[in-house]
């Protein structure tokens, strides 16, 4: 079945395929792919007039600024949970409501410079923290209530690797790159 127009604008990396299971080489993708991410958006977002941070990648979608904002946003909470699951037993994370997150004044119009840099500041730690991990760490894992099971860490990595990589794409659309 051929994807429609729509799908190929809503998921232009295709959408998430969940492992079967724990791949080290496929972990440590993901994990150069969450390290790499600030660098490949800064290069296409760096220097953008006020008026490119306000494109759409398709009729109706979030902004430019609003997609940059909810990478951030999504990925200070990621970073989060692997602290969770690598000190507790199986913790319950919390969804956030990030159609609401898209909306506030920051992710609306706010500063993109201090956005950019905490970006890049997750980024670096969630990565230093990520390569610190072993096998065992990786096992390890977290109660996703919308899943409704535990997510372990490797899936979550990779999950977190596309979300990144999905929304990079997006924001070249926008952008016509």
């Amino acid at each position: 079945m051929d994807a429609t127009v729509p799908e190929i604008q809503r998921y232009p990396i295709g959408r998430y395929a969940r492992p079967d299971g724990f791949k080290p080489a496929s972990v440590g993708l993901a994990i150069t792919s969450i390290e790499s991410l600030p660098r490949k958006l800064l290069s296409n977002v760096s220097s953008l007039p006020r008026a490119d941070w306000e494109r759409q990648y398709r009729t109706g979608s979030w902004t430019v600024r609003q997609v940059t904002n909810h990478i951030v946003d999504a990925n200070v909470n990621n970073y989060t949970r692997f602290k969770f699951a690598l000190t507790e037993e199986n913790p319950v994370i919390k969804p956030y409501l990030e159609d609401q997150w898209s909306e506030l004044p920051d992710a609306r119009n706010g500063e993109m410079a201090p956005t950019l840099e905490l970006l890049n500041a997750i980024h670096h730690k969630w990565a230093q923290t990520l390569r610190s991990m072993g096998e065992a760490e990786f096992q390890r894992g977290f109660f996703h209530p919308k899943l409704d099971r535990i997510v372990p860490l490797w899936e979550a990595v990779g999950m977190y690797a596309w979300h990144g990589e999905h929304h990079l794409a997006q924001i070249r659309i926008a952008l016509g790159r």
